[in-house]
């Protein structure tokens, strides 16, 4: 299919292209795994340091620690959002900023930051959930049919 394109271009087109493929930048495709998997690695030593904070200081367990965690960093992404450094992060680190928890707290300020001239119920009540909210439909729906197996399972003795 890529050759029948190239047969159809004009001899100038084809000049453009190549042209074009002489001054396209490559990218620095492990460099940037490389800041990706430090930053998220960063990020989530800061939520393993916050979870044992939760531990030491109010007594929680490893298992209950889990949801204060989760809700301290999304409110850290937010307030760094708010000030513009979480911008900085991202541009920095790539999906190594976007992908742990605190990823979801930017999409979700960074929207309503956006929309927010336009009023608080349509603008930022309105799309504020636009990224976030695939996030937690699809969350909300596996947890749903995670509990159901288990429930079943438990049903037929096989848990």
């Amino acid at each position: 299919m890529g050759d029948k394109k190239k047969q159809k271009l004009t001899p100038q087109q084809q000049q453009y292209q190549q042209l074009e493929q002489k001054h396209e930048l490559k990218r620095p495709v492990v460099k940037n795994c490389i800041k990706a998997f430090f930053v998220g690695g960063i990020i989530c030593l800061i939520g393993q340091a916050v979870t044992y904070f939760y531990i030491y200081f109010f007594n929680f367990t490893e298992q209950t620690a889990g949801n204060p965690t989760v809700a301290t960093m999304i409110f850290f992404s937010m307030i760094l959002t708010g000030l513009g450094v979480y911008d900085h992060i991202g541009q920095f680190a790539g999906a190594g900023s976007a992908v742990p928890v605190t990823g979801f707290g930017n999409s979700v300020i960074s929207a309503a930051i956006e929309h927010r001239t336009e009023g608080f119920v349509l603008g930022v009540g309105g799309n504020m959930f636009k990224l976030a909210g695939t996030v937690i439909l699809f969350g909300v729906f596996s947890a749903f049919i995670v509990a159901l197996v288990k429930t079943l399972l438990t049903m037929m003795g096989v848990l």
